[in-house]
């Protein structure tokens, strides 16, 4: 063996190991969709099953109504009701169930995650760029086999989380009962209610109107809206 095999081989072995990780690294995050999770609670009484009646969905906040991102979210509350069997009122006035929705996003408070460092072993030498094999953590070339377990210090990353929240109510107009009460609650790295409510309210449909007084851990797969998974 020439001295230039024994430089070139290991340069070549380290690409196609770092190659191999980067497919498997795609392949486990193909396999992976990206999920919302939702804590929902729902009460009800005496709720009628579908069979034609009226509905209209109404802004529980009276600063809300009449606004055009809280018609965006009614109309998909709406659009819940309607596939369970109930026909939307041309006005609350002529409904037979009057909807309350309500959505809200606080202001977010900051989590701090820390991992542990990471060293690695010069598998290859000083030929790699980063030490060799399992080197991650360190830029520095070793000999064969030298493992340092404080070469790379823990990881702290600060970032802010925040929690959204659904409320839904909904009332027999002819008696004044209150049918149902429902909630739906998630923590997540993003305040944006336009993500946040459609899901949300996904969450609070599923197999709705649920059992009275449960709270249930309800995932939701991005990649396929119609998969809805109750934990």
């Amino acid at each position: 063996m020439t001295l230039s095999n024994m430089i070139t081989r290991p340069a070549f072995a380290s690409r196609s190991m770092r190659l191999g990780l980067a497919g498997a690294v795609a392949l486990g995050l193909a396999a992976c969709a990206p999920s919302f999770k939702a804590d929902v609670s729902r009460f009800t009484t005496t709720l009628p099953a579908p069979q034609g009646q009226s509905f209209a969905v109404v802004a529980d906040d009276p600063e809300l109504a009449g606004g055009l991102e809280f018609s965006l979210y009614a109309d998909r509350v709406a659009a819940e009701m309607a596939q369970l069997g109930y026909r939307q009122a041309a006005t609350p006035q002529d409904a037979d169930l009057l909807v309350r929705f309500d959505y809200d996003v606080d202001n977010g408070r900051e989590r701090i995650r820390t991992t542990p460092g990471v060293g690695g072993f010069g598998a290859f030498g000083p030929w790699g760029p980063w030490g060799g094999f399992g080197g991650f953590g360190f830029r520095r070339n070793f000999a064969f086999g030298f493992y340092d377990p404080w070469l790379a210090g823990p990881d702290v990353r600060s970032y802010t989380v925040y929690t959204s929240g659904i409320d839904m109510k909904i009332d027999d107009t002819a008696t004044g009962e209150r049918l149902f009460e429902g909630q739906a609650q998630a923590v997540s790295r993003t305040n944006r209610l336009q993500s946040l409510v459609p899901n949300l309210v996904d969450a609070l449909f599923t197999d709705f109107p649920g059992n009275s007084g449960e709270t249930l851990r309800i995932t939701i797969r991005e990649d396929e809206k119609s998969v809805k998974a109750v934990d």
